[in-house]
């Protein structure tokens, strides 16, 4: 059986929002949620949250979560290889914090890709289809082969239709990822490459260098926080969770 840990990498400088894995969602810091979801994963040996700041490192103990301190890192990647390097594993994930309402089956969907053997690295894509979200460059899209390997990823809206075709579909990225724990250590030693730097996209670097990246479809979605405004989002969308669930158990 593989031996699978999941990192949690969590910074306490962000240019938009500082302190966000911090913030309090509904009566809980945002790092705590997001720990407690990838818990729940069946098959996940251990869950580490990964940082550079005593504050997050301090908060992840007080609610009894493994949280290691890691150094100054370019990325979160980086910092994900540097809290396994000396973990013996067969498969890392690297969930994003800032995902509060990731739901174990996003998890679940992408360990599925390392049923293949030769996968090296994973990450998911789920359907779209409204142009708002089609258009805009913070959503990231993603071109798969017949495979279900990544062709290209893009802010663009890609692929680029020049006659109308029903048949066409897009699919966005979701930003969780896994890797086998040796290419891993590979993919950190890669060296920056044009068309990430263009599209400011770190998974390209595999691609350029000439390896395969296993894309697999979910139908769940999850909400991430880049603004303080989000936050009242999350805190909505639990509040309309927790009422569904009432409702349905007070149904039976």
């Amino acid at each position: 059986m593989k031996k699978i840990v999941a990192v949690i990498p969590a910074r306490y400088q962000s240019s938009r929002f500082p302190g966000k894995p911090l913030v309090m969602i509904a009566g809980k810091p945002m790092i705590q949620r997001v720990y407690e979801q990838v818990k729940k994963v069946t098959g996940i040996a251990r869950v580490i949250v990964a940082t550079d700041d005593m504050r997050i490192y301090d908060r992840v103990r007080q609610f009894n979560g493994n949280v290691v301190m890691t150094g100054e890192c370019s990325c979160g990647t980086e910092r994900v290889h540097e809290a396994v390097r000396d973990n013996m594993c067969d498969i890392v994930i690297n969930v994003q914090g800032d995902e509060p309402l990731i739901k174990p089956e996003m998890v679940e969907d992408l360990l599925a890709a390392f049923d293949d053997e030769t996968v090296v690295m994973a990450t998911l894509c789920k359907e779209i289809g409204k142009e708002d979200e089609i258009n805009n460059p913070n959503i990231v899209k993603v071109v798969r082969d017949k495979n279900h390997d990544a062709v290209y990823f893009s802010r663009y809206a890609v692929p680029y239709v020049r006659d109308k075709m029903e048949s066409v579909k897009y699919f966005k990225h979701i930003g969780i990822y896994a890797y086998k724990k040796d290419f891993l250590g590979e993919y950190v030693r890669m060296k920056r490459m044009p068309l990430e730097t263009a599209e400011n996209l770190e998974q390209l670097r595999v691609l350029e260098n000439g390896h395969k990246i296993r894309v697999n479809e979910t139908h769940c979605d999850s909400m991430g926080v880049d603004t303080p405004e989000d936050v009242l989002r999350i805190e909505r969308e639990l509040q309309n969770s927790q009422m569904a669930k009432t409702k349905s158990n007070a149904g039976r």
